[in-house]
C-alpha cells in the first residue's frame, strides 16, 4: 500500500473552522466482506480492528451529553461488528437518528440473516453502496456476484418498507465513479437509477448521493501505481469550487476510529490526521464530553480538494 499523505501534506487548501456539532459519525472497525476498489478505508476481509463493546458504550455516553442528534455508523461492514447493535439500540433509545452505511452483501452474511429486519424495526435509515445500476460495473468495484447479492438485499429491504413512501424507513443509494473522474450530475444520474432498478427490477429507493473518490488509501495507491496520481490532484484542484466550503460535512460532523480516537472527518482518519484539541495530536472521545468544538480549527490537506471539487462532496452526497 503506497502511502499518499506525504505527496499532499504541504497544501494551499483554505484554512476553515467547525461549525456547531450535529452529526457523530462512528467506525465500527475495518472488517469487510468485501474489498472494493474504490474504497478509501482499505476495508476488507482479513482487516482485524474493531471495536469493543467499551468503547460502544463511551460513545453512547458521549451521545447523552452532548445532544447530539444523529449518529452515522460506517466502517468497513459495521454490521460485523458484534457490539453493532447494542450501539444502534442505545442511540435509538436516546432519541437519536441512526443512520447505517450498508454494502448491502452483509444482508446475507451467515449469522446476519434477520439484520433486515432488526434495522427496520429501529426504524435505522440505510445508505447503501451501488455504485452503478449495471451489473459490469459493479462487479468490477466490488467483485463478481456482488451486483446480484446487491438486488437481492435492495428487494428484500423493499419488502419490509424500505424507500417507500409513508413508512418512515430511508433508503439512499451510494455512487461512486469508476476511476479518476468526478461524478455526474447528482439529480440526473438519480432519475437513470431511479428509472433502470424499477423497470428492471422492480426497486424503489428515496435519494441517490453521488460521492468523489478520495485520494487515499487503496484508491490513493491505484492511482500512484498508474501514474494517475498527480493527474487527479490537478483535476480536483482546478474543479474546486469556493462555495462549496460553507457545506462540507467536517463543519458540523467528528469521526471516531474503532478505538475511540476523534477525527475531523473520516477521510482524515484514514491519513491519521487526529482532531487538533488544546494542542494535543490525538484526541479521545472521552476526553470531549462536555467540551464545545465550534469554531475549532479543521486539519486540511490537499485531499480536501476532493470534497469542494465541481458540485462537492460529502457522506450526504453532492453539496451543490
Amino acid at each position: 500500500m503506497r502511502a499518499t499523505l506525504p505527496l499532499m501534506e504541504i497544501t494551499d487548501f483554505p484554512s476553515i473552522r467547525r461549525r456547531r456539532l450535529d452529526t457523530l459519525q462512528v467506525n465500527m472497525g475495518y472488517k469487510c466482506n468485501q474489498a472494493c476498489v474504490h474504497c478509501h478505508v482499505n476495508a476488507g476481509p482479513t482487516r482485524t480492528e474493531m471495536m469493543a463493546r467499551e468503547t460502544v458504550f463511551e460513545v453512547m455516553a458521549f451521545l447523552e451529553s452532548s445532544g447530539i442528534r444523529t449518529l452515522d455508523v460506517t466502517g468497513g461492514a459495521p454490521e460485523l461488528n458484534p457490539h453493532f447493535r447494542t450501539l444502534v439500540i442505545g442511540a435509538r433509545d436516546l432519541g437519536v437518528r441512526v443512520t447505517d452505511r450498508c454494502n448491502l452483501t452483509v444482508l446475507e452474511e451467515p449469522g446476519h440473516e434477520d439484520l433486515a429486519q432488526f434495522l427496520a424495526g429501529r426504524s435505522v435509515e440505510i445508505v447503501a453502496s451501488l455504485p452503478c445500476y449495471l451489473e459490469d460495473n459493479v462487479d468490477r468495484q466490488r467483485g463478481k456476484g456482488v451486483f446480484e447479492a446487491s438486488v437481492r438485499a435492495l428487494k428484500r429491504l423493499n419488502a419490509l418498507g424500505y424507500g417507500k413512501p409513508g413508512t418512515g424507513l430511508a433508503l439512499n443509494l451510494v455512487y461512486n465513479p469508476q476511476g479518476p473522474v468526478l461524478p455526474p450530475a447528482q439529480d440526473r444520474l438519480e432519475e437513470n437509477y431511479r428509472v433502470h432498478l424499477a423497470e428492471r427490477y422492480g426497486i424503489c429507493f428515496d435519494r441517490l448521493f453521488v460521492l468523489t473518490n478520495m485520494p487515499i488509501q487503496r484508491f490513493g495507491s491505484t492511482l500512484i501505481s498508474k501514474g494517475q496520481f498527480d493527474d487527479y490532484m490537478t483535476l480536483l484542484k482546478n474543479a474546486y469550487q469556493p462555495r462549496n466550503l460553507e457545506a462540507v460535512m467536517c463543519r458540523t460532523l467528528v469521526s471516531v476510529d474503532w478505538r475511540g480516537h476523534v477525527y475531523d472527518c473520516d477521510f482524515n482518519q484514514m491519513l491519521a490526521l487526529g482532531l487538533q484539541w488544546r494542542g494535543k495530536p490525538r484526541v479521545h472521545l472521552r476526553e470531549l464530553i462536555g467540551a464545545d468544538l465550534e469554531s475549532n480549527p479543521i486539519v486540511v490537506k490537499d485531499h480536501c480538494y476532493g470534497c469542494t471539487a465541481g458540485q462537492g462532496s460529502s457522506c450526504g452526497g453532492a453539496l451543490d
